[in-house]
């Protein structure tokens, strides 16, 4: 495949994610009985739609770059019992997390997808030890240990153990261990990784000395591993804001849609074939899909976690007060966090495109 059929089915993948988003508002405002007053997919001017009997439009527009759900009473007051701003406030908070429940079940299931193709996982269970690796003994660990949490985090894979001790900076780590089905605690232990060379090849690498080993796996280890894979992305986003916020990267160093396009089909150029590209590509789709579920869900004004926010702070005041707060002063607060939301997004993009440009 080209380049521009790679950045096609990128852009291509984007509009489903989007649209899942908003298939997920779709189908909990109907189950809740709210009123639809479009469901479109895709951005632009109209090509096609049709009238439900339940009164919403559906329509297909021109640009294949997402899609929206336009709910009676969102942004307003409505004298229909069935708009939005009327549902009970556990109603509109289940419409307005749906989206990125959906989006975090599309990115589990392409895990799934991708993981069905591997047959088989490393689990973070020692196997082994090179010849020379200080760390083996009673007093530290043992074959058979199972890798639990290093510095905090939970280690589901075998790679995640290397990336969470270097991730801890420091020449001490604390782990937990399960061993013979219990937990161990090893705080502060020293593990710093040296040098192995490999006496097939004689390449000398920095490692840690341990060995892991992949195992087979059926239904069941399948659907362990797909989980854990979508709470590895998880952590990947909660790990990267936390970066952000304190400095550990830049913005500029953030990619936009611009971006991750490039990085599709950068992906799928460097892939040996084009089935291994369309599982790359899928893989990192997956990625993005539960990272637009996380972000999504952030108290931000202008997205759904900043108006479930609204709604519980809105919530709890009238239980207070026995007052309801004037739904426009929300329409103020998601315009202003809109402005600089389009405004961020204007800055990553030009990022993107200077970036792509000078590589």
């Amino acid at each position: 495949m080209s380049t521009f059929l790679y950045v096609l089915f990128a852009i291509l993948i984007f509009g489903v994610l989007i649209a899942v988003h908003e298939l997920g508002h779709f189908v909990a405002a109907r189950l809740c009985g709210v009123k639809v007053l479009e469901f479109a997919l895709g951005m632009g001017p109209l090509l096609w739609h049709k009238q439900s009997k339940s009164g919403t439009q559906i329509s297909l527009r021109l640009l294949p770059i997402g899609g929206f759900c336009a709910l009676e009473g969102e942004d307003g007051e409505s004298g229909d019992p069935a708009a939005f701003g009327n549902a009970p406030a556990w109603k509109r908070l289940i419409i307005l997390a749906a989206g990125a429940a959906m989006n975090f079940l599309l990115g589990l299931v392409l895990v799934a997808v991708c993981f069905s193709q591997v047959g088989s996982f490393a689990p973070p269970t020692i196997t082994g030890f090179m010849e020379g690796c200080p760390y083996e003994g009673t007093d530290g660990l043992l074959e058979g240990d199972t890798f639990y949490r290093v510095n905090g985090e939970r280690t589901y894979f075998s790679s995640d153990v290397a990336t969470y001790l270097a991730r801890g900076g420091g020449d001490t780590a604390d782990i937990v261990l399960v061993r013979d089905g219990k937990k161990v605690r090893l705080d502060d232990y020293p593990m710093t990784p040296r040098a192995y060379t490999d006496p097939d090849t004689g390449e000398t690498t920095m490692k840690y000395g341990l060995y892991f080993q992949e195992k087979q796996t059926g239904p069941l280890a399948l659907a362990k591993y797909s989980w854990y894979g979508a709470m590895d992305f998880v952590r990947m986003v909660r790990l990267g804001l936390t970066d952000l916020l304190t400095g550990a990267v830049g913005m500029k160093q953030m990619a936009g849609v611009v971006g991750i396009v490039d990085m599709m089909a950068q992906v799928g150029n460097e892939s040996p074939t084009v089935y291994d590209a369309v599982l790359n590509i899928l893989y990192l789709a997956a990625f993005i899909a539960v990272n637009l579920a996380v972000m999504n869900l952030l108290p931000l004004p202008a997205l759904d976690g900043g108006r479930i926010f609204f709604l519980l702070v809105s919530w709890l005041l009238e239980r207070v007060f026995r007052r309801r707060i004037d739904p426009k002063y929300e329409g103020y607060v998601n315009t202003a966090g809109l402005v600089l939301l389009m405004g961020l997004m204007v800055y990553v993009m030009y990022n993107d495109i200077a970036r792509i440009i000078l590589k």
